[in-house]
C-alpha cells in the first residue's frame, strides 16, 4: 500500500506512505493508487474538499528515477504516455470542482512539488529541514508534470525561470516569500487545521489560468491568461528569454540539453492555454528523458551517488564503527579544512602543528568559515562556540591520546610523513575496539604501501585523500595499501560518511586514481601548447568540453612547483622519463619562477585588481603554429586522454568499481558530468567510436592515446598492423 484514504468532516485526506520505498516517490505503484484515491473523492458527493499530505517525514521526493531509466532506451511514445497520464491525473485535481490543499509536512521536490502546484492551495509545515523546488534539471530532466507551466503562471516568468533552470531548492520561508507556497503552519495539527479552514472558505476554487466554460459548466484553460509581471510578448518577458538563453549557452556550452529545453518549453507553453501547454511540456520532457545525457546523469550523479553515500564500497562483514575523536597532523590549509568538517560533524578534534601558534592559525580557518556562515544566515550563531570548542589546537602528540583516527596532512615528503607516523601512531586508541585506532595519510601521490612501512601496525594504515578546499569538495579518495585491512577501510568509510562526504575506494599505486588521471588533463594541455596550439584555443576547448576551467589555468591553480616535485619523484621511481616534453616544460617554467597563481606568474599573469591573462611570453617559448586545429579536435584530445587513463586504472585494478571511477572523475577533477564520468564516457560515445578515435589520436599525436587490448575486445576490433 502506498496511499491511504480517509474521510473526516466531509474532507478526504489522501496520505502518502510508501512501504516499498524509503521515500515517497511517483512510480508505477503509487501513481495508480493516488489517482484511485482522487477519483474516490471526486465521486463522493459528501466530500467537500481534499487534503494531500504524507505520513513520512518528507512529503513526496519526486519521480522514481529507476522508472525513468527503464524507459530511457524504449520507444519515446512510451515515455510520452507516462508523462501524459501523470499530467491527466494532476490536471484532474485542478478541474474536479472540489478544493484541494497540499499539506506539505516535509521536503517536496520535483514531481512531489508538482503535486502541490496542481492543488489549489499550498501550506507548509515550518520545518528547517524542508526543501521545496523543481530540481529535475540537475539530473538532465525537466519537470514533466506541469511544473514548467504552473510555476511561471503562479509567480511570474522572472521569478520562476531561475528556480526551474537552476533546479534551486529553497526553505519554507523563502518559498513563502517567492509565492511557491501560500501559508506556513507551526505544528502538524495546525497544518491540517489551516487546510480544512481554507477548504471551508473556498468551496469552488478556480485557478487563475482557468475559467468555467459557459456552455458546459466545466473548468477549462483560459486562452487570454495574463502571467504575473508580464507575458512572453511583454518587454520583461522578451528580455528575460533573450538574456537567459544567452547565459545558458555560455554556462552549459550546449552540453546539457535540459536547461535549453526548459527555456523553450516555458516560452512555447505560456503562449497557449494550460491544457495545450501541458502537451507541449510532455513532448519536451520526452526529448530530454530519452537522451543519453539524462541516462548518464541519473545513473551516476543520482543513483550512483546515493549508493556511494550509503557505503557501497564498505566491507559488509565489519560492524559499524564510530570515530568520536580524530587527530590531525598539520594545521595548514588541508589539515585546517579536515578539522573544520570533522568538528561540524560533532567529532572531537586535536589539531597539531609544530607550535601552538601555528595550530591556532589552523583553527582560525574554522573561526572564519563559521563567521561567514553566520553572516550569510547559514550557521546558527548559538552553535559556533560548540563547534570551535571541539577543536583543540596543540603542539603536543600527547593530546592525541585515545584518538580513534589520526590523519596526517603534512608536506608531500616521505621522510617527514614517516617521522610523524612513528611519533603519533602510539597515541591511537587501543581500548574499546580490539582492532585499535586507524592511521590515515592525506597524501595525493605517494604510494600508501611505502608510507605504511613507517607504521607499527600497517593493517590499520590507510590513505584518506581529501581535496581542497575541504569544506566545499565533496569527495574523499580512500586508498588501500597492500596490507590495509577491511577494518581500516570500514573505519575510513564510516568516518567519511559521518563528515557528509562521498567516499570512493581505490587500490595503491603512484598517483592513485584521481591525481594520476587529473594529471593527464594538465599534461595534454601542455602537449597541445608544445604542438603550437594557441593557448586561448586550448583553454576555450577545455571549458567547451565541460571541464570547469582550462588545463593551463588549473595547472596554475595546482602550482607548477608542486608538479615538478611530483614529477621528480616519479622519475626517481622509474614511472616517468626525464625526456618527457611535459616534464621539460614544467622544469622550464620553474626555472623562470613562473610557478602558478600563488606567485602571480604561471601560464597566466595575475595583475593586481584585474582579470588573469595568458602570459605573453608563452608565445616566445612555444610559438603558435600558423595552422590551428579545430575546436572539436582539441576537445577530443583533452577528453579522450583523461578517459583512456581512467580505463587503464580500471583494468589495472587501481579503480575497484566503475561507479568509483565515474564519481571520482566528476567530483575530484571535474570530468564532465553529462557523460556520466570518465569510465562511462566510453559508453557515452560508443566503444567502437572510442577505440577508433583513440587509434587515430595515437597515430597522429603519440602512443599515450593507444587503446588497450581489453578495449579492443569490447569493441570486437583487432589492432590494425
Amino acid at each position: 500500500m502506498a496511499i491511504h484514504y480517509a474521510v473526516s468532516d466531509s474532507v478526504a485526506v489522501i496520505t502518502w506512505e510508501m512501504t516499498s520505498s524509503p521515500m515517497n516517490v511517483l512510480n508505477d505503484e503509487s501513481i495508480p493508487q493516488f489517482e484511485e484515491a482522487l477519483q474516490k473523492a471526486y465521486a463522493d458527493e459528501s466530500v467537500k474538499g481534499i487534503i494531500v499530505t504524507s505520513a513520512k517525514p518528507e512529503f513526496v521526493a519526486g519521480a522514481d528515477l529507476k522508472m525513468i531509466l527503464r524507459n530511457n532506451d524504449k520507444d519515446p511514445t512510451e515515455m510520452l504516455t507516462v508523462s501524459s497520464e501523470l499530467n491527466r491525473v494532476f490536471r484532474s485535481i485542478e478541474t474536479s470542482g472540489k478544493p484541494a490543499v497540499a499539506a506539505i509536512n516535509g521536503t517536496a521536490l520535483g514531481g512531489g512539488y508538482e503535486i502541490c502546484l496542481a492543488c489549489h492551495h499550498r501550506i507548509a509545515l515550518n520545518n528547517p529541514k524542508t526543501q521545496i523546488g523543481l530540481v529535475e534539471v540537475t539530473i538532465g530532466l525537466l519537470p514533466g508534470a506541469g511544473g514548467t507551466q504552473r510555476l511561471p503562471r503562479m509567480i511570474g516568468i522572472q521569478a520562476a525561470l531561475p528556480l526551474i533552470v537552476e533546479g534551486k531548492k529553497v526553505g519554507v520561508q523563502e518559498a513563502k516569500n517567492l509565492g511557491m507556497i501560500d501559508d506556513i503552519a507551526d505544528t502538524p495539527e495546525q497544518l491540517l487545521e489551516k487546510a480544512r479552514a481554507w477548504i471551508a472558505a473556498n468551496p469552488k476554487p478556480v485557478k487563475p489560468w482557468d475559467e468555467i466554460d459557459r456552455k458546459t459548466g466545466k473548468i477549462v484553460g483560459k486562452d487570454n491568461f495574463k502571467v504575473p509581471g508580464g507575458n512572453i510578448q511583454s518587454p520583461v518577458g522578451a528580455q528575460t528569454f533573450a538574456a537567459g538563453t544567452a547565459m545558458l549557452m555560455d554556462k552549459t556550452k550546449g552540453n546539457y540539453p535540459a536547461p535549453l529545453e526548459i527555456m523553450a518549453c516555458v516560452y512555447e507553453g505560456l503562449q497557449v492555454n494550460i491544457d495545450r501547454a501541458l502537451v507541449i511540456e510532455a513532448r519536451h520532457f520526452v526529448k530530454v528523458a530519452t537522451s543519453k545525457v539524462a541516462k548518464a546523469l541519473i545513473g551516476t550523479m543520482f543513483l550512483g551517488m546515493n549508493e556511494a553515500n550509503k557505503g557501497a564500497s564498505r566491507p559488509k562483514d565489519v560492524p559499524k564503527t564510530d570515530v568520536k575523536k580524530v587527530g590531525i597532523l598539520g594545521a595548514g590549509m588541508m589539515g585546517a579544512g579536515i578539522a573544520y568538517v570533522s568538528a561540524q560533524a560533532g567529532i572531537e578534534v586535536v589539531l597539531k602543528d609544530v607550535s601552538v601558534e601555528a595550530a591556532e592559525r589552523g583553527k582560525d580557518y574554522s573561526r572564519n568559515l563559521l563567521k561567514k556562515g553566520v553572516e550569510r544566515g547559514k550557521v546558527d550563531p548559538l552553535k559556533v562556540d560548540g563547534v570551535l570548542n571541539l577543536i583543540k589546537a596543540t603542539d603536543k602528540y600527547a593530546d592525541m591520546q585515545g584518538c580513534d583516527l589520526i590523519i596526517e596532512a603534512v608536506f608531500e615528503k616521505q621522510e617527514l610523513k614517516a617521522q610523524v607516523t612513528k611519533e603519533a601512531e602510539p597515541m591511537l586508541a587501543t581500548g574499546g575496539n580490539p582492532a585499535g585506532g586507524v592511521f590515515g595519510s592525506n597524501t595525493s601521490t605517494l604510494p600508501i604501501s611505502g608510507l605504511a612501512q613507517a607504521s607499527a601496525n600497517p593493517q590499520n594504515f590507510i590513505g584518506i585523500h581529501f581535496f581542497s578546499p575541504v569544506d566545499k569538495m565533496m569527495l574523499v579518495e580512500i586508498i588501500m595499501g597492500q596490507q590495509t585491512s577491511d577494518y581500516a577501510l570500514a573505519v575510513a568509510i564510516d568516518y567519511t560518511r559521518k563528515i557528509r562526504k562521498t567516499p570512493i575506494v581505490v587500490n595503491d599505486s603512484r598517483g592513485f586514481y584521481t591525481s594520476r588521471c587529473f594529471g593527464t588533463y594538465t599534461a595534454e594541455g601542455m602537449e597541445l601548447l608544445n604542438d603550437g596550439v594557441s593557448p586561448v584555443l586550448i583553454e576555450n576547448a577545455g571549458k567547451a568540453a565541460g571541464m570547469p576551467v582550462g588545463p593551463l589555468a588549473v595547472h596554475d591553480e595546482v602550482a607548477l612547483d608542486l608538479s615538478l616535485k611530483v614529477m621528480t619523484e616519479s622519475i626517481k621511481a622509474g614511472a616517468l622519463s626525464a625526456d618527457e616534453p611535459t616534464y621539460r616544460m614544467v622544469q622550464k617554467m620553474n626555472e623562470l619562477g613562473r610557478v602558478g597563481k600563488k606567485a602571480k606568474a604561471g601560464f597566466y599573469e595575475y595583475p593586481d585588481g584585474g582579470q588573469k591573462v595568458i602570459w605573453p611570453g608563452l608565445a616566445e617559448l612555444y610559438p603558435v603554429a600558423d595552422e590551428q586545429p579545430g575546436l572539436e579536435e582539441v576537445k577530443t584530445r583533452l577528453l579522450y586522454r583523461q578517459a583512456i587513463e581512467a580505463v587503464r586504472c580500471f583494468e589495472e585494478g587501481v579503480v575497484r568499481t566503475k561507479l568509483d571511477g565515474d564519481l571520482g572523475s566528476i567530483l575530484a577533477w571535474g570530468f564532465p558530468a553529462y557523460t556520466g564520468g570518465a569510465l562511462s564516457f566510453v559508453d557515452f560515445v560508443g566503444v567502437e567510436t572510442f577505440v577508433q578515435t583513440l587509434d587515430r589520436l595515437a597515430d597522429t599525436y603519440g602512443e599515450r592515446f593507444r587503446p588497450t587490448e581489453k578495449l579492443r575486445e569490447r569493441a570486437g576490433m583487432q589492432e590494425v598492423v
